[in-house]
């Protein structure tokens, strides 16, 4: 059984989801400084932030990530590791992915590395903005949707396209289309990923728990919340993202691991993976 801390990072609303969803969804950078305080209580150590425009919708503007950062930080101060996403969500493209991200210069960011290097001819430019991030000592969090792009990012980071050669990744159980879990099984994630790496994962639907229970028992780490779930293991609806993970929290007691509880921490996992 592992006894590594755990990370367990909130990712409280997605790049979808409104308030029609769930009253509690944080929008605004107010909402996700609340959120990031009543989360940090309930034992996350990490935030997963999405900003939105002024219609709600998804954005990758620097300027509006600002924002709510500066308004996490204030609120939860070193207590959480604050990554920002990359994510295209239909709005944008790569180069626009990248644009938003080398502007922003975040301390932490997550890559859907398809999104970014989605074949041969996007290697070079997926190349040197990798470089970039790592020359900056940006922690990027690569996240892998299938066991093929497990076997793609080992192939980038073997031709050092992907400059490190261990990562924290993020292991994707499901979809966000119906039904939404279906994916193969961690254990087999595991078997192809290399053991020297840092991994977390999320999972779509009612199924999260059950999936981070499984984590929780094989060394990895949790990342819960409204962006990927709203239900609780009973198949209520969820208060808020501090009681999904509150579930997560007392299933890392109930296997003996403790948890990451500040940010320096949290980092340290990405920076020794």
């Amino acid at each position: 059984m592992a006894t590594t801390p755990l990370l367990i990072a909130v990712a409280p609303n997605g790049a979808r989801r409104t308030q029609s969803d769930h009253s509690s969804l944080p929008l605004s950078p107010m909402e996700l400084a609340e959120t990031a305080v009543q989360c940090c209580e309930a034992g996350a150590a990490m935030i997963h932030l999405h900003v939105r425009d002024q219609s709600d919708r998804h954005s990758l503007d620097p300027a509006t990530y600002r924002l709510a950062i500066k308004e996490v930080e204030q609120a939860v101060g070193d207590k959480m590791l604050i990554q920002v996403t990359s994510e295209a969500a239909g709005v944008y493209q790569a180069p626009q992915q990248m644009a938003a991200i080398r502007e922003l210069a975040p301390s932490c960011v997550s890559i859907g590395l398809r999104e970014i290097i989605a074949n041969e001819k996007s290697k070079e430019a997926g190349a040197r903005f990798f470089d970039e991030l790592n020359a900056h000592g940006t922690l990027v969090q690569y996240i892998l949707y299938s066991i093929d792009d497990i076997r793609w990012y080992q192939q980038l980071c073997g031709e050092g396209v992907v400059p490190k050669q261990k990562n924290m990744v993020l292991l994707v159980m499901g979809r966000y289309s119906e039904p939404q879990y279906q994916a193969e099984p961690l254990a087999e994630y595991l078997k192809t990923l290399s053991q020297t790496e840092q991994w977390m994962v999320c999972a779509f639907g009612k199924e999260e728990p059950d999936v981070m229970r499984q984590a929780i028992q094989h060394g990895g780490h949790c990342r819960v919340g409204f962006e990927n779930n709203l239900w609780l293991p009973d198949g209520s609806v969820a208060e808020n993202n501090a009681a999904l993970i509150a579930v997560t929290a007392s299933a890392a007691k109930e296997y003996g691991r403790t948890l990451v509880t500040e940010r320096a921490s949290a980092a340290e996992l990405f920076s020794s993976a």
